[in-house]
Order: structure tokens, then C-alpha cells, then sequence
């Protein structure tokens, strides 16, 4: 219990990669933190695949990694210092990412859902409501999730699967912009306020941020440009945030 003798609330944030909840809404996680609450990100797609080819291997020789290296080991590692600095607590879904069910370019990534993967949501909204179940007794004060802002297709699936599950058990829901995405040219307009994170929390944010150093030259172009996106945009979430969550 905090001083005033409250549990604090407790805050769900579901992502669908090891980076997507720090980049879009770390600052938001840590400043929840520092107010008390207990804050649990929870990663859907990071399971390990032995030998992977093609596409799927690419996706990590591209990054500089020799064919051998677990991967996903490797970033689940990044996620665990990420959490580290912002305070959260952080869970690891063993459901495999797009490059592994079929998505055989980065093309098809953002493109209609392949044969034989219809199913994704409906997998993922079982492991959430089990572990809503198994950790949170069923309900937490606070849902997270993607807006799906460039259309990845795990993003899209995890939003479908996170707004069943928030209609469902009737949880407070707020969608974040996704990062990277947001700041790319032509991206579509984020939906919901902006939240302006204090320095603090800004501090705290690009530190979980530079954990994942596998990402960091794909996604932004390297730590410095990371650091500088970053400061200079704001969160945004949709629907708004609860008062206490917009206003810390």
C-alpha cells in the first residue's frame, strides 16, 4: 500500500513487440510508476523459433546478427533492461511474430491477413484473459493497447483482441499513437490528446528506449536521432486517459 494507505491502481499495458509500449507510452508507464501504481507490460508476440528462414531470418540478419542467435532471446533480454528503467514489471507471450504465420515480406506485413491466420485475435484475447485472470483476479484499473496506427498486422491484431477483452470484462481502455509509426512520412493522424511527459519521465523514457540496441538503427536511425524523435514528441491516447493518468 502507498502512504495514504490505498492500493495502488494497477495498469495492463498490452504490446504487441518487445519495444512497441516503451516507444509509444514509456513515458506515461513511468510516471504511472511514480505515482504509485503497478504497472505490468505484457509482450504477446516474442516466442522463439529454432532455425528460422527466409523472411523471418532476415529480419534478424539484417540487423547485423549472425544466422545462429536466438533472437527473440536476445530482445526478450532488451525488454527486461527496458523495464528496469521505467519501473514497470514485464511478461513474455510465447505467440510468434507475422515473418513466422506466413507473412513472407516486409510487404505483406501491412497488407490483408494470410490464410490460416484469421484466427490470431482470438488466440491472443485467450492468453490475455488468462493472465487478466491468473495475475489481476480478472480486472485491472487501467487497459493499454495499440492504436494500429501503420496497420502492422500483429499491431491489428492485438487492438482487435484488446478492445474484446476491455468490452468484455469492462475495463477503462486507452489506445496509444504507435511509435515509430506516428513520426514516418504520410503517417495517419494519431487519434485522442496529446500527453506532455515532464522531464523525468522523458529521462526515463529514452534510457528504457535505448535498451532495445537491436531496433534502434532500423526503427529510428540510431540512438542520437531516437533521443531526439522522442523529446520531441508527445504521447497520445485514445480514447483520453483517465484524469489521474493525464494529469501526472
Amino acid at each position: 500500500m502507498n502512504r495514504a494507505g490505498v492500493d495502488p491502481a494497477r495498469v495492463l499495458a498490452v504490446s504487441p513487440h518487445l519495444d512497441d509500449a516503451v516507444f509509444s507510452a514509456g513515458a506515461l508507464l513511468t510516471g504511472l510508476v511514480a505515482a504509485g501504481a503497478e504497472v505490468t507490460v505484457l509482450t504477446v508476440f516474442t516466442g522463439s523459433v529454432t532455425d528460422p528462414t527466409g523472411f523471418a531470418l532476415a529480419c534478424q540478419t539484417d540487423k547485423g546478427l549472425a544466422d545462429d542467435v536466438d533472437y527473440m532471446a536476445l530482445r526478450r533480454a532488451e525488454d527486461v533492461a527496458a523495464g528496469a528503467a521505467l519501473g514497470t514489471t514485464g511478461f513474455h507471450l510465447p505467440l510468434l511474430e507475422a515473418p513466422h504465420r506466413g507473412y513472407h515480406s516486409a510487404a505483406a506485413l501491412f497488407g490483408p491477413v494470410v490464410a490460416g491466420d484469421e484466427g490470431c485475435p482470438v488466440a491472443i484475447g485467450e492468453a490475455l484473459t488468462a493472465f487478466l485472470d491468473e495475475r489481476f483476479g480478472g480486472s485491472v484499473d487501467l487497459l493499454l493497447g495499440p492504436q494500429a496506427l501503420g496497420d502492422h498486422v500483429d499491431h491489428r491484431h492485438v487492438r482487435t483482441a484488446v478492445d474484446v477483452l476491455a468490452h468484455d470484462r469492462g475495463l477503462s481502455l486507452a489506445r496509444w499513437a504507435d511509435t515509430p509509426y506516428v513520426l514516418r512520412a504520410g503517417a495517419e493522424t494519431p487519434l485522442g490528446d496529446p500527453r506532455y511527459p515532464t522531464e523525468e519521465e522523458l529521462d526515463a523514457k529514452v534510457e528504457a528506449c535505448a535498451a532495445y540496441a537491436t531496433q534502434l538503427g532500423f526503427q529510428f536511425d540510431g540512438t542520437d536521432a531516437m533521443v531526439r524523435a522522442l523529446r520531441a514528441l508527445p504521447e497520445t491516447f485514445y480514447p483520453p486517459l483517465p484524469v489521474d493518468a493525464r494529469t501526472r
